[in-house]
């Protein structure tokens, strides 16, 4: 029978490559499609803003030993955090891939088909998905105002390293709260569009299936390296962590029904329509050749 501790590395290596794994299928569809067409630039747009906050807020718990000190001092009978060093690897892999996804939707560095861009929004950016942007930067800004102001853990002021009263750990906090939020509001955009379009072609189901796993995958190791630390506040104490894997599961349910339920008969006959749109266009064009070069 498997160690404990070897369990808990298998779930943690199988939830990183399934998590990690699901950025793929979406670029390589677009790549084959030409096209970012049924996808919204919001989704990959708020995706570089979580994950650049989810990258910091998995460093400074793993790395820094003033935020691991301020969290052993609130969190006694656990005080190891439950980052992983997997959870930074896959942070970062994460925020590079979701700003690769992202710059296919500027034609002048891929060149692919784009949906029609609607008034009143600032490169297919909506108003609000900006108004996201700048009030999760202004709410770090303000806790680290705060924290700054009381001390921040340092030895002054209000905060100490036991991390009672406001730390810096609350601004580690505040920036893992960003990737929480961010879970949250980033799939509404892409769902209500498939529900628009009553179809889900050009949206890869295939990163949906992966990112499944991944977040049953991740709800596992919390309640494994609690378990084995006989302490549930390893959950409470990394809100962010448990808050991603169940949002994740509610909205690939979400997609899941969408792409093989309610509009399944749909999605035949648009890629069907597409495919034959995109032939057209191609021998349009081999025509076209033929007769400037005949």
């Amino acid at each position: 029978m498997p160690s404990p501790e070897l369990t808990r590395f298998a779930r943690a290596v199988s939830r990183t490559l399934s998590w990690s794994l699901s950025f793929y299928p979406q670029p390589l569809l677009n790549l084959r499609r030409r096209s970012t067409t049924g996808t919204t630039p919001a989704f990959p747009f708020l995706n570089v803003l979580g994950f650049a906050a989810y990258l910091l807020s998995t460093t400074c718990f793993y790395a820094s030993p003033l935020i691991r000190a301020q969290y052993a001092a609130r969190n006694p009978r656990s005080p190891e955090p439950t980052v992983r060093g997997n959870d930074v690897a896959f942070a970062a892999h994460a925020a590079v891939l979701s700003t690769v996804v992202w710059s296919m939707f500027w034609p002048a560095l891929w060149g692919f088909e784009q949906e029609p861009r609607r008034q009143g929004t600032t490169c297919g950016i909506g108003r609000g998905v900006w108004g996201i942007w700048g009030g999760c930067l202004a709410g770090v800004g303000v806790t680290a105002v705060v924290v700054g102001v009381n001390g921040g853990g340092g030895g002054g002021g209000g905060g100490g390293d036991d991390g009672k009263g406001w730390a810096w750990i609350d601004v580690v906090y505040a920036v893992g709260y960003v990737k929480l939020l961010v879970t949250v509001i980033k799939y509404i955009p892409q769902a209500w569009t498939n529900h628009r379009r009553k179809s889900t072609v050009g949206w890869s189901i295939d990163q949906i299936l992966m990112d499944l796993l991944g977040g049953v995958l991740s709800i596992a190791q919390l309640l494994i390296d609690s378990s084995l630390q006989d302490d549930w506040s390893g959950v409470t104490g990394n809100p962010v962590k448990l808050g991603l894997g169940n949002v994740s599961i509610l909205f690939d349910v979400i997609f899941m029904l969408q792409h093989y339920v309610f509009y399944r008969g749909a999605n035949k006959v648009k890629e069907e329509q597409y495919d034959d749109e995109r032939q057209f266009l191609l021998s349009r064009d081999e025509d076209e050749e033929v007769i400037r070069h005949g």
